[in-house]
């Protein structure tokens, strides 16, 4: 076969093939003109691969072919794409849709640590029990709870108090099916920190306690009570499925509030600077615990501004369509 003369016949269809294949939109009769070319492009690569298989003919024709296949079977976005649905869908929904149990769980989470540490200041006892000696409680409150926050490097500490926090936060996700794990993770985060608050009262030092704890804190532990909801979330999926099966409850459930515990890899990120380079730095206390209001200001105006409207646009944090694949209708 001349391939000269096969490639002369034949060019103004594969270049029609592309042309087609280039459009962003296509008519009904574009499409099925596109569809009719890419069979016949089909069969002269089967021509020429007969002939030459390791030509540039048939390396040519193979691209084309390649091209106009994605066009009418569908490409998968790319990883930008994805980025940006990510964060400006999927994820803002699905902390908006955990809104009020978020709010509940830190409720909660504020109630039991006030009565951890008014029982710790106000009843004899319980601080030398919890702590020791006289001494090594006054040397935790002049010295060891201030010296935490600054006896590693920022750095070194930051990514250390990340890595920790968000590992208890994607637990607090992955087991919150079992509907005790996360109200476990809140109650000893809150008996810590309210026996600290009581401590750091008892000794009349309760304003550095807030001063230290609040610029990371109001983030951080923002970040545990989301973590908490949605495993709680996923949780009551199970228990409470409606008319689905509890494995479509659960899973639907799961995926989409895994988002959150993906997000929160990124929020404590940003927590664990906080708390690296600015809780324990030589900045006045408001402006400490400015910074870290307005990361916790931000954190809510992004779960509440384009969380609702992702929410509203039906997007609920879960994988699209394609990627969580079809469910069988049950009666």
């Amino acid at each position: 076969m001349d391939m000269d003369a096969f490639n002369a016949v034949h060019a103004p269809d594969w270049q029609r093939l592309d042309e087609l294949a280039a459009r962003r939109r296509l008519s009904g009769e574009e499409a099925d003109e596109l569809l009719r070319l890419y069979q016949r492009a089909s069969a002269h690569l089967s021509m020429v691969r007969s002939v030459a298989p390791e030509g540039a003919l048939s390396a040519a024709l193979s691209m084309r072919l390649s091209r106009a296949r994605t066009r009418f079977t569908g490409a998968r976005s790319n990883f930008a794409e994805d980025l940006v649905y990510f964060f400006a869908a999927a994820l803002p929904a699905a902390f908006y849709r955990i809104r009020w149990l978020t709010l509940a769980v830190g409720a909660a989470f504020i109630l039991t640590a006030w009565l951890f540490g008014l029982w710790a200041a106000s009843t004899p006892g319980v601080i030398s029990a919890a702590m020791g000696t006289d001494a090594e409680v006054q040397r935790y409150v002049e010295q060891d709870f201030a010296a935490y926050y600054s006896e590693n490097p920022a750095a070194s500490f930051a990514g250390q108090v990340w890595t920790n926090n968000a590992w208890i936060a994607l637990q607090a996700v992955a087991f919150g099916i079992t509907g005790i794990w996360g109200p476990y993770v809140l109650y000893q985060n809150a008996m810590n920190v309210g026996m600290a608050g009581g401590v750091m009262a008892a000794y009349g030092q309760l304003d550095v306690f807030f001063s230290y704890i609040l610029p990371h804190g109001l983030m951080e532990l923002t970040a545990v009570f989301v973590a908490v909801a949605a495993g709680l979330r996923i949780f009551w999926a199970w228990v409470a499925p409606g008319r689905q099966t509890r494995g479509v409850s659960v899973a639907a459930e799961g995926r989409s509030l895994f988002t959150v515990a993906l997000g929160l890899v990124i929020v404590l990120f940003l927590s664990g600077l906080v708390e690296g380079f600015v809780t324990a730095s030589p900045l006045p206390a408001w402006l400490r615990i400015g910074i870290g209001a307005a990361l916790f200001g931000a954190y809510w105006a992004y779960t509440l501004i384009p969380g609702r409207a992702a929410y509203r646009a039906g997007h609920r944090g879960d994988l699209s369509r394609r990627d969580r694949g079809d469910t069988v209708r049950t009666a």
